[in-house]
């Protein structure tokens, strides 16, 4: 049994390398959540992915907060686990709030794995020792620097290039890219910001043989999403439309989509995200690990669920250095020359925690007994 003696909340602030902006804004730096658990002679850290602003999702940093403080932390020190693998099924009955739950259920997952002794990649299922790695660019000030940041990031060796994309933003920028980069692995993400009525222009993207267009339509829509397939050549991959394996089910029924981006925060952890990997391979639909400019804590955990098998195209899950002037592990994560990243074999993350630099960040912390 795991019995837990102590959970403790710890907010950051951290300032992102360059500002990264999408069709909902940008950012410039980041409020993050992190969640640490101690009992048994171990420690497990997670964090909670929840954005500031509650647009990709209902969900923001206070929010999450909230949730964890009173609804969460309290019954979850009162009564043991059999393994991290509980706490989801434990805590089902709170309707959405999945980034908030997910940080902790990391957390958890990292500890049991600890005193294991085992890789928290091995205990979640993983196969792999390295990950390919690609990177998402968000919308720049003009084209030119939008090529002269994907030249940089192709010479780093990732293995492919997504960019943003929202209406005014999107043909004129994709032929310039194709153009200057006419073999480059490349996808698009539009973040939810067109509808079905702009599908004569999405068809457009055909002639660009992308990998994938990402979540062109609301996020909370599959039918139009089949709809929009079957007008389009592009694979189409759904990112906020999949927040449970039920979504991935009737999405893959319904054709909604041909490939999936699963985010450990937006499904609520890894048992959530094993339950959707699981399925999409059953139906030969591949996978990939999607980001929300985590720190190294959450990047960390990517990489675990990144090794899963069926995780077969790369995801978002690229090098601290690309955000952070400073991360908050040790090592900081790196990307090698050929875009992969090593999947560590040392019990739980396989990172430790530089708790000097998350000390100095701290906004405000509080420990629940």
């Amino acid at each position: 049994m795991m019995k837990l003696e102590s959970i403790t909340l710890r907010e950051i602030r951290m300032s992102l390398v360059a500002p990264f902006e999408t069709s909902f804004g940008a950012a410039s730096e980041r409020r993050i959540l992190l969640a640490e658990v101690r009992g048994e002679n171990g420690c497990g850290w997670g964090e909670v992915t929840a954005p500031e602003t509650p647009f990709y999702n209902e969900e923001t940093t206070d929010t999450a907060w909230h949730i964890l403080k009173d609804f969460v932390i309290p019954p979850l020190l009162q009564e043991p686990l059999s393994s991290a693998a509980v706490f989801a099924d434990r805590f089902g009955r709170i309707r959405g709030h999945r980034m908030a739950l997910g940080g902790v259920e990391a957390a958890l997952w990292d500890w049991e794995a600890r005193l294991k002794k085992i890789s928290l990649a091995a205990l979640v299922g993983g196969t792999r020792s390295e990950i390919p790695c690609g990177v998402s660019i968000g919308i720049q000030p003009d084209i030119e620097a939008l090529l002269e940041k994907i030249q940089t990031e192709v010479e780093a060796g990732y293995q492919r290039v997504k960019i943003k994309i929202k209406p005014g933003w999107d043909i004129e920028v994709l032929e310039r890219v194709r153009e200057r980069f006419p073999r480059l692995r490349l996808m698009a993400d539009a973040n939810a910001a067109y509808t079905l009525a702009d599908r004569e222009r999405l068809k457009q993207l055909d002639r660009f043989y992308l990998m994938m267009l990402e979540q062109p339509l609301a996020h909370d829509d599959l039918i139009d999403h089949a709809r929009l397939q079957q007008s389009l050549d592009t694979p189409l991959c759904l990112d906020e439309s999949i927040c449970t394996v039920r979504h991935a089910e009737q999405a893959i029924e319904i054709g909604a989509c041909r490939i999936i981006n699963i985010k450990l925060g937006r499904v609520g952890g890894f048992l959530r995200a094993r339950q959707i990997h699981d399925c999409c391979q059953a139906a030969h639909i591949p996978v990939w690990c999607g980001g929300m400019l985590e720190s190294g804590v959450g990047r960390a955990h990517n990489i675990a669920l990144a090794s899963l098998p069926n995780f077969v195209l790369p995801g978002d899950v690229s090098a601290s250095k690309r955000y952070w002037k400073q991360d908050v592990i040790r090592p900081e994560v790196e990307v090698s020359p050929q875009g992969t990243i090593g999947v560590p074999q040392a019990p739980g993350l396989g990172y430790e925690m530089d708790l000097e630099r998350i000390e100095h960040l701290t906004l405000r912390k509080e420990t629940f007994r």
